[in-house]
């Protein structure tokens, strides 16, 4: 298999380092696009043999089987569709910036016109597959709560509700749709638009962020009331040492992506 990656950061070099390590997972070639990269400073010993393009035309001239974006919300805008109108199946990390209808409706129809899949990951969260399953049953309704720890959310409009610095009990600072938290919490709520787009849409998702100074982790809780199942999931994932805003399962969920392509049985 050839692999496509969007992205070198967080998430990109861990994955590639679990690509490498894992002897299961040959790949014919691996090829990532980054805008902005240095070719003065190499990159870890586990991308050794990758090759490296700064555009989509050059990620899509590699010829991948599949691509992986992983750089954020204006990567899928301004690189996703390009992808997909070459007829490349293409798994979609940042799956907050579909909180712009007309993006998704855009990557969608460009799904139609060339045959290519957008894939959408599961990414931290888990119970996808059931909530999926559970819409011809009727959804009444999804809650999702995300907690993480006070400078989990630095950098984001958390700063302007509370001080992170100083807080020192549970403090919820967000409330309202999956929609409104995907777009204005970009890094951190993908989440809860992962749980929109299988549930109940965006719009009719409620969502709720917490800042805990007693969080050992990122913790993903969710309720969903349905026609063929109630359930309450709820995950504490443990945060990546290079960015706390990640949850490594994140991770594991796009290697999962590549595994089940790989390997004679998908699950």
């Amino acid at each position: 298999m050839r692999l496509g990656l969007i992205g070198y950061g967080n998430i990109g070099r861990s994955l590639v380092a679990m690509i490498a390590a894992d002897p299961a997972l040959t790949l014919a070639h691996v090829c990532v696009l980054v805008r902005n990269y240095d070719r003065q400073s190499a990159p870890d010993g586990a991308a050794q043999g990758v090759s490296w393009v700064t555009n989509a035309d050059a990620l899509i001239a590699a010829s991948p089987d599949v691509i992986i974006e992983c750089a954020g919300h204006s990567a899928v805008v301004e690189l996703v569709p390009q992808c997909l109108a070459a007829g490349i199946d293409t798994v979609v990390a940042s799956i907050g910036a579909l909180a712009d209808q007309s993006l998704e409706e855009r990557l969608i129809a460009l799904s139609e016109e060339s045959g290519a899949r957008l894939i959408l990951p599961a990414g931290a969260i888990g119970g996808i597959d059931l909530l999926s399953a559970l819409r011809p049953s009727g959804i009444q309704s999804v809650t999702y709560i995300g907690r993480k720890p006070p400078m989990a959310w630095a950098g984001s409009p958390a700063e302007k509700v509370v001080d992170l610095t100083t807080l020192t009990q549970r403090t919820t600072f967000f409330s309202g749709t999956a929609r409104e938290a995907a777009a204005a919490y970009p890094k951190n709520a993908n989440v809860a638009a992962t749980l929109a787009l299988a549930g109940v849409g965006m719009d009719a998702t409620q969502v709720q962020l917490i800042a805990d100074p007693a969080a050992t982790g990122n913790t993903h809780s969710y309720s969903v009331f349905a026609g063929g199942a109630d359930y309450t999931v709820d995950i504490t994932g443990k945060s990546s040492k290079e960015n706390p805003k990640t949850s490594i399962a994140t991770v594991y969920s796009l290697l999962r992506e590549v595994r089940n392509r790989l390997g004679p049985v998908a699950i």
